[in-house]
């Protein structure tokens, strides 16, 4: 996946450098039980005291999105994560944080979806930035295989829907 990715971003001549319109600052869901194991394993690797900082700035996050979905605010906040503009836990980082930038295709049930990338491709000059597309079909399928492996093998059959926010305070504070 990171392969593919890499060598689309060259393709493109992207290079994510940071924006104020930050990817980090989105409330993403994620749907699989697989990326919150892996996400801790990686949290688990950090020392004590930044994984402290990161579960302080998770809780804050998960209660600025509350607030905001009580009072029915869009609103954006930046990922807990994020230290110096990268993230804490890069080798970790869940499958859409892997995929995001480039534009990309989604085949699905014979209809191809198509998604337009950074807001960057629509603002850079056309010589600047082309857009070949991500085909990320392939790795939601593997995504998907992965995950109802790990289901059988838990016993686990509930829905998941969590932001990166809440995968860290529930799997940080548990560890505490």
């Amino acid at each position: 996946m990171d392969e593919a990715y890499a060598r689309a971003a060259e393709r493109a001549g992207f290079e994510c450098r940071g924006c104020s319109e930050s990817c980090c600052e989105e409330r993403f869901y994620h749907y699989t039980l697989a990326e919150h194991f892996f996400l801790l394993d990686g949290l688990r690797k950090l020392d004590r005291e930044t994984a402290a900082k990161m579960l302080d700035k998770a809780r804050e996050t998960v209660r600025l999105h509350r607030l905001q979905d009580l009072q029915r605010t869009g609103g954006r906040a930046m990922c807990p994560l994020c230290s110096g503009g990268l993230c804490a836990v890069y080798a970790y980082r869940p499958m859409i944080c892997r995929l995001h930038g480039i534009p990309h295709i989604v085949r699905k049930q014979g209809i191809v979806q198509a998604g337009p990338g950074c807001h960057r491709f629509a603002e850079e000059p056309v010589d600047k930035l082309t857009a070949p597309e991500l085909d990320r079909t392939g790795f939601y399928y593997g995504m998907a295989a992965i995950e109802i492996e790990l289901r059988r093998l838990t016993g686990f059959g509930g829905r998941y829907k969590k932001t990166v926010a809440e995968m860290v305070v529930d799997g940080l504070a548990r560890d505490g």
